[in-house]
């Protein structure tokens, strides 16, 4: 079993940034999709859980291309530390709507997938608990 931890959540201003990590043991990430996810705080539905979650990067593992999100495109990165067992996402120019909790996420890539833009659709397997990031002045 796989086990996601997200860290590094906080206030920052408008135009800041900040940086999260995400990280794994039970098992190496090395094969799967992995991506992080956002929703506004307060709007989870206990009986719907993970619906009102958006994709804002997917990163396929094993060619290592990460797809982003328009709305964070230019201004978050993903990347993987030199042990291979935790993730971060780097963000900067924040802004309000940013805010949000943020989950860390992986997936098994299915066959029919071949590129990250296409995983971190419906199949997620493993999620982190979230971690709340508040964008304001």
């Amino acid at each position: 079993q796989l086990q996601l931890v997200e860290s590094g959540g906080g206030w920052v201003q408008p135009g800041g940034s900040l940086r999260l990590s995400c990280s794994a043991s039970g098992k190496s990430l090395d094969g799967y999709a992995i991506g992080w996810f956002r929703q506004p705080p307060g709007l989870e539905r206990p009986l719907a859980p993970g619906a009102d979650r958006k994709r804002v990067l997917c990163h396929n593992s094993k060619d290592g291309t990460t797809y982003y999100a328009d709305s964070v495109k230019g201004r978050f990165a993903f990347s993987r530390d030199n042990a291979n067992d935790t993730v971060s996402l780097q963000m900067n120019a924040l802004r309000p709507e940013d805010t949000a909790v943020y989950y860390c996420a992986v997936a098994q890539i299915a066959p029919w997938t071949h590129t990250a833009q296409a995983m971190c659709q419906g199949g997620i397997d493993y999620w982190g608990k979230g971690i709340l990031v508040t964008v304001s002045s």
